[in-house]
């Protein structure tokens, strides 16, 4: 029988200096908010399509406005940061092993940050308690 192959990581970069962006962490950086600066200096950043969902429900539900009238695919197309798009049923399965939130899209964004071995830049207390100094940058 042939033996298997891991698949190649998506990025080069050492895993803890790859980041991906929380949905709060990506209007922050978006909209240039004193608390992403600490991500002026992460040389690898993503985010998720969980988060692109997350920015279109906030939109319709008039609690986001994006900066100078910017559309999802400009978000996605923003040169400072690459659109990861892990397996769905690997994410999916991984979410639903995280029973400590019920927000869907917080297990998403962890599941896919965990799937990935990124850090997740995040301002949400929960998600820093939860994860740990180790799989965090808190914002």
């Amino acid at each position: 029988m042939g033996e298997r192959r891991a698949r190649a990581p998506v990025s080069r970069a050492a895993p803890s200096l790859v980041i991906l962006l929380d949905t709060n962490a990506l209007i922050w950086l978006q909209q240039g908010h004193r608390r992403s600066r600490a991500l002026g200096r992460v040389p690898r950043m993503y985010i998720s399509p969980v988060s692109l969902l997350e920015l279109q429900f906030l939109v319709e539900a008039g609690k986001l406005r994006l900066v100078e009238r910017a559309s999802l695919s400009d978000i996605t197309s923003d040169p400072r940061w690459a659109l990861d798009e892990p397996p769905s049923a690997r994410l999916f399965s991984a979410a639903a092993e995280l029973s400590w939130t019920r927000d869907p899209f917080d297990r998403l964004i962890v599941a896919h940050a965990r799937l990935r071995g990124w850090k997740l830049a995040t301002g949400d207390d929960l998600l820093i308690d939860q994860l740990g100094p180790a799989n965090v940058l808190a914002l």
